[in-house]
C-alpha cells in the first residue's frame, strides 16, 4: 500500500505533514517535493509522475487556495480515477471543497487522516484476500467501493 500526496508548491508544508502522519502510521507515500526528477518538464515528467502514481495504491489530492491554478493536480486526479485508486482529498483551510471531487470523501484535519489511515488499512486488507484466494479483480472493485463508502461514512459525508 503506497499514498500518492498530490499536491501544489504552495501546500508543501500541509503535503509533508500528511506524509509524516502516514509514514508514522506504517503507510508508505509518494512525495514529490525530495524527488530530483522535478527539474524534468512536459513529456517526460508526466511520463515519471505517471510511472510513480502506477506505483501507488491510492492517491490524496491536496486542495489549497491556488489549486485551481494547477494543471498538474487535476490531471494526477484524473490517472488515478482511471486507475481506480482509492482516492481522497485534503481540502486546506477554508477552502471550498470543489464540486468534482465531492464525489469522494474529502479530508479537512489531522483526526481525519486517522480515519483515512484505518480505512486504508482495512481495504488493503480486502484486496490481500483477493490475492491470495484468486479471486484479486473483484477484491479489488469490491475494496474500491467500501474505501469511498466507509471512509464518506466515518467523516460524515454523504
Amino acid at each position: 500500500m503506497k499514498v500518492f500526496i498530490s499536491h501544489k508548491k504552495e501546500d508543501t508544508a500541509i503535503a509533508n505533514e500528511i506524509a509524516i502522519k502516514l509514514l508514522s502510521s506504517r503507510l508508505d507515500c509518494y512525495l514529490n517535493v525530495i524527488d530530483i526528477h522535478l527539474k524534468e518538464s512536459g513529456q517526460n515528467f508526466a511520463g515519471y509522475i505517471r510511472s510513480q502514481l502506477e506505483k501507488c495504491t491510492q492517491l490524496i489530492a491536496v486542495i489549497g487556495a491556488k489549486t485551481h491554478t494547477s494543471w498538474w493536480v487535476p490531471w494526477e486526479i484524473g490517472l488515478a480515477t482511471e486507475k481506480e485508486r482509492f482516492l481522497a482529498s485534503f481540502v486546506a483551510d477554508a477552502v471550498p471543497v470543489p464540486e468534482y471531487l465531492l464525489k469522494w470523501p474529502y479530508l479537512r484535519s489531522m483526526d481525519d487522516i486517522d480515519e483515512y489511515i484505518e480505512v486504508s488499512k482495512a481495504s488493503q486488507l480486502i484486496v490481500e484476500n483477493g490475492y491470495r484466494t484468486g479471486r484479486e479483480q473483484i477484491s479489488r472493485s469490491l475494496a474500491f467501493k467500501n474505501f469511498h463508502t466507509d471512509l464518506k461514512a466515518r467523516l460524515f459525508q454523504k
